[in-house]
């Protein structure tokens, strides 16, 4: 991670910020942050954690909630309890089974620019979808997408 002082920032549950945060250092949220966070580093939304707003990061855990949009340039990576709505924009995207992931998604290179198929035409994924797992006993088999 990186981290400032060998920590990351976080903002703790129970504690609620309105505004905006700026940073080169990770970010760890289990609060609640009405606003937007612009970080070169890694965001993490703790299963209690709640993000209404913009987050610009290279990296985003989350295990929580998020209702915004969401500008990850590396790994989106979604754990079973996360709920996500609204806008995504991410260069690789790992969906545990049970997460929601209510959002329209554009899958994009690590440049920021649009992957582009042989005739120069944009290569954009754009779906809503809930992902659940609804069979304990096929626990290993991957969520579909509905």
């Amino acid at each position: 991670m990186n981290e400032i002082g060998g920590q990351p920032n976080r903002i703790e549950k129970n504690t609620k910020i309105k505004g905006d945060i700026v940073s080169e250092a990770d970010f760890r949220i289990d609060g609640k942050l009405d606003g937007n966070v612009k970080t070169s580093g890694k965001v993490v939304i703790g299963k209690d954690g709640y993000i209404h707003g913009k987050v610009e990061c290279v990296n985003a855990d989350i295990e929580g909630s998020f209702n915004g949009e969401l500008l990850v340039s590396d790994l989106l990576s979604l754990k079973s309890s996360a709920v996500i709505e609204g806008t995504v924009e991410v260069s690789k995207l790992a969906v545990e089974p049970g997460a929601t992931f209510n959002a329209t998604c554009s899958m994009k290179g690590k440049s920021g620019s649009l992957n582009r198929n042989l005739s120069g035409s944009s290569s954009t994924n754009d779906f809503k979808s809930t992902l659940t797992n609804t069979s304990s006993s096929r626990s290993n088999e991957p969520a579909k997408a509905s």
